[in-house]
């Protein structure tokens, strides 16, 4: 089985111990998945996204790229096992650089809704989106109302600005997949999860998009631009 979810890894895990079962999820040792990374155990193994641990990263990158905004909101999930440490993080970087943080919080598609349109009430100048799956399959819908509201936000992953998002940073999706698609061959072929070390991203994309930059006013600074993996124009 393939898990995508800190949720439905813990699910598969509690429904079967002999089902070889490859997760990719944010931390999967505090969420009780594993042992450790380097031995998970049991009948588990996967790839570790580091969801909490770049969001101190992003909330810099969104600082630099819009310097004159003073309060920037973190969207999470509030069901995401990881949601209280991104809060922490990102409440803990906030001071040094300037800027007072609001949290907001949706665990549904109409709470997500909510959530924008709370932000002209609440002065947010930039919006810094917490890694979540519900956000990444709600991408569109996300993009689309950060255009509305016309609010400066950076997402995790790259397909986020290729479907008309401002800015992302964090590891590639894809070559996530293709980590895990991998372990699954080698699992086919007689590996055992157990002998397999929870993988971790060595590589990680900065990615711009400069006609969104455009339609919000906004000159992305040259020290961004020369630092990042993707610009799209």
């Amino acid at each position: 089985m393939i898990a995508t979810s800190a949720a439905g890894a813990l699910a598969a895990k509690n429904a079967t111990s002999t089902i070889p079962i490859v997760s990719l999820v944010g931390d999967p040792v505090a969420t009780g998945l594993y042992a450790s990374l380097a031995r998970p155990g049991g009948n588990l193994t996967g790839f570790s996204m580091l969801v909490a641990e770049l969001m101190p990263k992003r909330l810099e990158l969104l600082c630099e790229l819009v310097p004159q905004v003073g309060v920037i909101a973190l969207l999470v999930n509030q069901n995401n096992a990881n949601a209280e440490r991104m809060i922490s993080d990102v409440q803990e970087g906030g001071p040094a650089k300037g800027v007072h943080l609001h949290v907001l919080k949706a665990a549904t598609e109409s709470e997500i809704d909510a959530a924008f349109a709370s932000l002209a009430q609440l002065h947010i100048g930039a919006l810094l989106v917490g890694a979540d799956p519900l956000f990444n399959n709600r991408r569109e819908q996300l993009v689309a109302l950060a255009s509305r509201y016309a609010v400066p936000a950076i997402y995790e992953w790259r397909e986020s600005v290729a479907a008309g998002g401002l800015i992302s940073y964090g590891p590639s999706l894809t070559a996530a997949f293709r980590q895990v698609g991998i372990y699954v061959g080698k699992i086919l072929k007689g590996a055992k999860p157990a002998d397999l070390p929870v993988q971790r991203p060595t590589v990680f994309e900065l990615v711009i998009n400069l006609k969104t930059a455009k339609a919000l006013g906004i000159t992305v600074p040259q020290t961004l631009l020369e630092r990042a993996d993707e610009v799209i124009e």
